[in-house]
């Protein structure tokens, strides 16, 4: 993720995610002084990150991180409900859509306050031009803030919007269009995702005048119901609670992500009341974290896939047969059991099994190495090849520990001379590394950001992200899959919209761009004193309504325990 990449960010962190101690010790003590820095009685909810986002700009990420980062500052003219993928109003109150399916008319709610900060005040609530300005950008290479960041608007071109979209515009204050150029289902949930963030016309036209555009996605301003007040990489992102925010204001008065790459460190700063919450935790802490009175683990069965991309376009993997030798060569069963634990379920399609149109029919070729090895002699390789295998520095749910999962591929494949040379680098730059396409092999991995079968099978596997800078890893482009994923997204039917998606993970499975691995349950760990926090299918951390209850959450836990959370909830 997002649905989104491979959502994860952080930075300056070594291999395994391990801090040097220097480094470590160093950050920790930032954060403490960020901490200290907050006056004494305001209620502040800390939330231990795994990274630093890679923009403050929604439009500008793809990743879990950068997404988490945006959620607190922005919102978008349709959200999903929390807790499911069912679209609700957010900053449009109603909208419609004409019988063609290729208009969409918004009507915004009134009175909607933008943030402020030290530079800007605005001078009017939102409207109309607002959501023109936050399309317009992604969408034109001629608006003036287009190539302000780098201008790569990665997931809007991945889903195919510079195409899709004909028109926006403003019919007056409160009333935007967007006309599309074909019927498109997935067009409302997409907007629903960090990318349709809308942001404000006139603080963009303040610095336009002043020359200082950059600005604009470091010292972000939006309508969401925390502001933003500060980032130190690798330290801290802050937020304070924005009272004159359209839903309410929110039960803590700020808002602070404490950057902590590592899933051990993270849990003792929850354990010791630093922290209040924290994603991903090790499986093999989860019993421990069960059984402790001061904590309740939370549980969702996330939308998400990890997957070892072979790059289609790099020899040996341009051959199919090298790409099912590898495939018949690998141990899914023992990664998943050895790394997943019993959050991990092997995966056979690029669609998670509780997504519709997933097709439970699908099989893994069989485990079956001699078989690999008569491939690879077929295809020129009687003796293997050497090739580089690159793994993730950050923990996800879809693949919890990325150097471990890369040691057992490259034990397995070694066993068909398959001979691999194991490579990381720190996530920015690891990251740039995959959607440049730059490695042959390459484990990655994604979570849903709208719950749409599109968001894997187009977003991932489709032609269009398998340009430069797309989310097509793997660099397959199919036309006859191309084909019944793009009909598929111009049909309002899901019955027939998913009949076309398990064709197309037929053409996949045949074609073998990626070893599926592991599709992963996920887990939060919070604090007994948290209140309102609720799980998300999309893999998001959301805390709209999150507050604490009882004394001052640095203080030791009292007894008796409240139960545990269930349902990916707490209460």
């Amino acid at each position: 993720m997002p649905g989104r990449t491979q959502r994860a960010g952080t930075r300056g962190r070594a291999a395994g995610g391990r801090f040097p101690v220097r480094r470590r010790a160093a950050t920790v003590l930032g954060a403490a002084l960020w901490l200290a820095a907050l006056p004494a009685a305001a209620r502040t909810l800390v939330f231990c990150s795994e990274g630093n986002p890679e923009s403050l700009n929604p439009q500008l990420v793809t990743t879990t991180t950068g997404m988490d980062a945006a959620w607190p500052v922005f919102d978008t003219l349709v959200a999903f409900e929390p807790g499911t993928t069912t679209i609700r109003p957010s900053l449009a109150e109603s909208w419609t859509v004409s019988p063609d399916g290729r208009d969409y008319t918004f009507s915004l709610r009134p009175g909607v306050a933008f943030h402020r900060n030290a530079r800007f005040k605005p001078t009017r609530p939102l409207a109309a031009e607002d959501v023109v300005f936050s399309i317009t950008r992604q969408w034109r290479a001629d608006h003036p803030f287009h190539a302000v960041s780098g201008g790569q608007y990665a997931y809007f071109r991945d889903l195919g919007l510079p195409d899709l979209i004909e028109a926006v515009e403003a019919l007056d204050p409160r009333t935007v269009r967007i006309r599309l150029r074909e019927a498109d289902a997935t067009f409302l949930p997409n907007i629903a995702m960090a990318l349709g963030a809308i942001q404000s016309a006139e603080y963009a036209a303040m610095l336009l005048a002043a020359g200082e555009q950059e600005r604009f996605d470091r010292e972000p301003i939006g309508t969401g119901p925390f502001s933003f007040v500060a980032f130190q990489p690798d330290v801290a992102l802050r937020y304070r609670v924005f009272p004159e925010h359209w839903g309410g204001r929110q039960p803590v008065d700020s808002l602070v992500f404490s950057i902590t790459p590592n899933a051990a460190v993270r849990l003792a700063k929850v354990r010791a009341g630093e922290c209040h919450l924290m994603p991903f935790p090790n499986p093999a802490d989860l019993d421990s974290i069960r059984t402790d009175p001061a904590l309740t683990l939370m549980r969702e069965e996330e939308l998400n896939i990890g997957y070892l991309a072979l790059n289609v376009l790099r020899p040996p993997f341009d051959d199919l047969r090298v790409r099912r030798a590898v495939a018949m060569a690998i141990d899914k069963a023992a990664i998943v059991e050895g790394i997943y634990g019993p959050g991990g379920t092997a995966a056979r399609s690029p669609l998670p099994p509780n997504l519709w149109g997933h097709d439970p029919t699908l099989r893994d070729p069989p485990l079956d190495r001699a078989a690999a090895q008569r491939l690879l002699a077929e295809a020129g390789f009687p003796s293997g090849f050497e090739a580089e295998l690159w793994y993730p520095p950050v923990s996800r749910a879809y693949n919890p520990n990325g150097r471990r999962v890369a040691d057992m591929i490259q034990a397995d494949l070694a066993r068909i001379g398959v001979r691999l040379r194991l490579l990381t680098d720190e996530w920015s730059a690891y990251r740039a590394k995959m959607l440049a396409g730059v490695p042959a092999m390459a484990l990655f991995g994604w979570t849903a950001d709208n719950g749409d079968p599109d968001n894997f099978l187009g977003v991932l596997l489709g032609c269009i992200p398998a340009r430069p800078g797309g989310s097509n890893v793997a660099r397959w482009c199919d036309p006859a899959f191309d084909a019944l994923v793009t009909r598929a997204r111009r049909l309002p039917d899901q019955e027939a919209r998913a009949a076309l998606y398990r064709q197309a993970q037929g053409i996949f499975a045949r074609e073998v761009p990626w070893v599926p691995i592991a599709h992963s349950a996920v887990f939060v760990v919070a604090r007994r004193e948290v209140t309102g926090y609720r799980m998300d299918p999309l893999g998001r951390h959301l805390f709209r309504g999150v507050g604490l209850s009882g004394a001052d959450p640095r203080s030791p836990p009292e007894p008796p325990p409240r139960p545990q959370g269930a349902a990916g909830s707490v209460p």
